[in-house]
């Protein structure tokens, strides 16, 4: 049961933030006693209606002393007890600590791992399934940075997804894909299996990530281009070496300012994204046990295409429907993920 008294907190919380906000709160304060009151009111509405289930059955005890009443609180009695467990989850789950950049755009960077030019391939493949999926949900999805092999393959690729909901719904994607098939490069016919690192990092704010210009070192270079009249003259391309990290980051579009930009965006996500994994590390032990653990390193999925299936290795979930996942059809496998993630935040606040 959870614990009353807790429950009161959060609702003395909600009355203060209502009043304090019908007093006229201005500039800066009202945007973040707003932003707090939005997501109090859901869970305020959960534990109003548990609170009227607790009431209802305190309500049907007290007509069973009652013989006129009897009957009735007989039949209301086991159904409102069969009730209050469904009510009670769904509060806890309102209640479970919320990510503070599951609202945020997000990065993704795809590269290929061992497999050589299959992997390439592989690393182009998850780019387009994700590229489907962001259409799905009507994001905006950039390619910002992109190196191609010759064959149409995936040597390095970072993009931008901006919409409602998306770190919430891409960070389980983080970590070592596995595909298992027949190269398009395998003549003689043989399943070999590859890999391509997926990361996904949430946007960051100035506000999140201060950077000293002087742990900067920015280099300027002649950007690649495709050949013949394609090609990139000019020093456009920028890499920006963070020295206290050494996380390096270039960006090679034609304009050499909005190279910067790009470059300093991602360096600002990657550098917040060690920063959230290093608060992690110092509050659960047990971090790399969970689902949303972002190890890169991780495997986590295979794609199996001669058996049709894709498998994800952290909640053993098997889905026989490869071809539509790679089309973009994700919304079951990250559900799954959700879900788990949840039911495993559920048990740490239940031990």
């Amino acid at each position: 049961m959870i614990p009353l008294d807790k429950l009161e907190q959060i609702q003395q919380r909600f009355q203060f933030l209502e009043a304090k906000m019908n007093d006229g709160a201005s500039g800066d304060e009202i945007v973040r006693l707003a932003r707090e009151y939005s997501e109090l009111k859901p869970v305020i509405a959960q534990i109003d209606e548990f609170r009227a289930i607790l009431s209802q059955i305190d309500d049907a005890k007290e007509m069973l002393k009652d013989p006129d009443m009897r009957d009735l609180a007989e039949e209301e009695l086991p159904q409102l007890k069969l009730k209050l467990p469904e009510v009670e989850g769904a509060l806890q789950l309102s209640l479970l600590p919320k990510d503070a950049a599951d609202a945020r755009p997000a990065i993704l960077e795809i590269r290929p791992g061992t497999g050589g030019e299959e992997a390439a391939l592989f690393a182009g493949d998850l780019l387009r399934m994700y590229q489907r999926y962001s259409e799905k949900n009507s994001w905006s999805f950039e390619i910002i940075e992109q190196q191609q092999t010759e064959i149409g393959g995936i040597k390095e690729v970072v993009a931008h997804i901006k919409g409602c909901g998306v770190f919430a719904r891409m960070k389980y994607e983080s970590g070592v894909h596995r595909v298992q098939r027949v190269p398009e490069t395998e003549s003689g016919g043989r399943i070999h299996t590859s890999a391509a690192t997926v990361a996904v990092l949430p946007e960051a704010k100035d506000v999140d990530i201060q950077i000293d210009q002087n742990d900067l070192r920015i280099d300027t270079m002649r950007s690649s281009g495709a050949g013949g009249q394609h090609v990139n003259t000019t020093d456009s391309a920028v890499r920006i070496t963070h020295l206290p990290s050494g996380i390096v980051v270039t960006s090679s579009e034609k304009s050499q300012h909005r190279n910067r930009d790009i470059a300093m965006q991602v360096l600002m996500a990657r550098l917040f994204d060690l920063e959230r994994q290093r608060i992690d590390d110092e509050r659960s032990a047990d971090r790399k046990s969970q689902v949303g653990s972002g190890d890169r390193s991780e495997r986590i999925r295979t794609y199996n295409f001669p058996q049709g299936r894709v498998s994800d290795h952290r909640i053993n979930l098997t889905l026989y429907k490869l071809e539509q996942i790679m089309q973009g059809d994700l919304d079951e496998m990250i559900d799954a993920l959700t879900a788990d993630a949840k039911a495993s935040l559920l048990a740490q606040l239940n031990t």
